[in-house]
């Protein structure tokens, strides 16, 4: 499986994380920095279905002008929501990673597990030094 896509930002610890795994598996990812490349509406719904959410569950409300722009309005409508993404794209939250298996918000980034292959058996801790991997590549349950 070599058709990955990650919509990173580089900034974010979880999206790192999750593109660190994805590396681990021995993928080399397509990664969109979506704050800099935003997806389509069209691709923001799909990626929204296929992870099982809803738009308002596809998006970030810390550290983005969520609420002070009144998203967090129950009559807000997926239009309105799309409107908004595509002016603050840092409104999607991430990482989304797509791949042949499934689509996923990798939040926490051991989601990214589900849908990607078998990970090769070695250990991979997260860059804050949190085991997440075993020595067979297992995940470590807390």
């Amino acid at each position: 499986m070599s058709n990955v896509t990650i919509y990173h930002n580089p900034k974010c610890g979880t999206s790192r994380n999750t593109l660190a795994l994805i590396r681990h598996a021995g993928i080399e990812p397509n990664v969109v920095l979506y704050l800099e490349t935003p997806p389509t509406r069209e691709t923001i719904q799909k990626m929204a279905a296929d992870a099982g959410l809803t738009l308002r569950e596809a998006m970030r409300e810390k550290g983005t002008p969520y609420a002070e722009m009144g998203l967090d309005k129950p009559e807000v409508s997926d239009a309105q929501l799309l409107d908004a993404i595509e002016a603050h794209p840092i409104l999607l939250n991430r990482p989304f990673v797509v791949t042949e298996k499934g689509t996923r918000l990798c939040r926490p980034s051991e989601v990214a597990l589900e849908i990607l292959p078998a990970m090769p058996a070695k250990a991979f801790a997260k860059e804050d030094g949190t085991p997440m991997l075993d020595a067979q590549g297992q995940l470590i349950k807390k």
